[in-house]
């Protein structure tokens, strides 16, 4: 049996909710993303939202960078099946309706909302309401006198520089009594973003959300996201998490999950164990592969799938998986809940898969 410890201890932290989805305290790491469409275009957002959930998004954040999007609010969140959080930056007056619409949570960074009575507005609605706040922190747009103070020999300088704007956030909110707080430091580089949560993990016990900002393009993006989350994933720092890429935001929650279910943090839908080819194999088990994984991917249960090319490692990872097969010349061994079922032509072996991976999912649903 392989061993299914990959990684440290998790940080303990304090517990928030945003929605119905607990943060913190040992919950599940949630994924989350950004919707891409203009806030006003209700019907656009809402029907991302909803294909987001359908691909394992839990909570999903919308920018509101005027009157006109915070106006929107109210049909989007009753139109939404996940918990939103509207995104604010500068203007307070934004972040109030935010919480009169009825958001589950605010990212907004006190510091840059105004004056004390301003933030003081906005802290008071929110902790009447129950609703959390994030406060971010991006490498690119940090105050101009913490980035004066970065000593450019420094190697650290600009974690630390992050973690001094957390943390100067933080304590606006600390003084207003107020503690329902998650926090992230993101920056486009994954040194720089590794050592600010390690850094601040050091001083303080809320909620970390991760991820590495502005990561790129879909391939590019998803290396570096799955490179730099996964170190703090194994280091037990984070709490949710998100795939920042450029394109549809669907990927981004499909790579988030298959970055936790890589940890064997969660589990969720089918994983497909995939043969990486060579000289040996007589199917085509790459192309194979792609195909049980896009037939499958409406799959929520976790059911793990292994499509080996050969036997040299194709017996003992097709006895380890849910469902798998072991090519030959033109035709597979079948593999169920670790047993040789049959033998099956190369041409049958997707529907059959398909048709096996259907009978577990069922059989699952039936105890349930």
């Amino acid at each position: 049996m392989k061993s299914k410890k990959t990684s440290s201890a998790r940080r303990h932290t304090r517990e928030l909710k945003v929605g119905d989805v607990l943060i913190g305290a040992g919950a599940p790491i949630s994924v989350q993303s950004m919707t891409s469409t203009r806030t006003t275009d209700i019907g656009a957002t809402l029907a991302q939202i909803r294909a987001l959930a359908e691909a394992g998004c839990e909570i999903v954040r919308v920018a509101v960078p005027d009157e006109a999007a915070a106006k929107c609010l109210p049909e989007i969140l009753a139109g939404s099946p996940i918990p939103v959080i509207a995104d604010i930056h500068f203007d307070h007056r934004l972040a109030l309706m935010a919480l009169d619409a009825g958001v589950d949570g605010l990212r907004l960074n006190p510091g840059n909302i105004g004056s004390e009575e301003r933030v003081r507005e906005v802290v008071g609605a929110a902790k009447g309401r129950g609703v959390s706040i994030r406060i971010g922190v991006n490498a690119g747009s940090l105050e101009k006198d913490i980035m004066a103070e970065i000593e450019h020999t420094d190697p650290d300088g600009l974690p630390k520089a992050m973690v001094k704007s957390a943390m100067r956030h933080i304590r606006i909110l600390e003084a207003m009594e107020f503690f329902d707080i998650k926090v992230s430091l993101k920056a486009s580089s994954i040194w720089p973003t590794v050592k600010a949560y390690r850094l601040l993990a050091k001083e303080v016990d809320y909620p970390f959300h991760i991820g590495i900002t502005e990561a790129g393009t879909k391939f590019g993006g998803t290396v570096k996201s799955s490179v730099g989350i996964g170190m703090l994933l194994a280091e037990g720092l984070g709490d949710t998490l998100r795939v920042s890429l450029s394109g549809d935001p669907v990927e981004e929650v499909r790579v988030g999950w298959e970055i936790l279910k890589s940890l064997n943090l969660r589990q969720r839908g089918v994983s497909v164990v995939a043969c990486p080819t060579c000289g040996r194999i007589k199917i085509d088990a790459a192309a194979l592969a792609l195909q049980i994984e896009q037939r499958l991917g409406g799959i929520t249960e976790p059911v793990t799938v292994a499509v080996m090319g050969c036997v040299v490692n194709g017996p003992g990872e097709a006895t380890e998986a849910d469902v798998g097969i072991t090519g030959g010349d033109g035709v597979a061994l079948l593999y169920v809940g670790g047993v040789v079922v049959r033998k099956v032509p190369e041409d049958e072996l997707a529907d059959v898969v398909e048709q096996e991976v259907m009978k577990v999912v069922e059989k699952r649903r039936a105890t349930c």
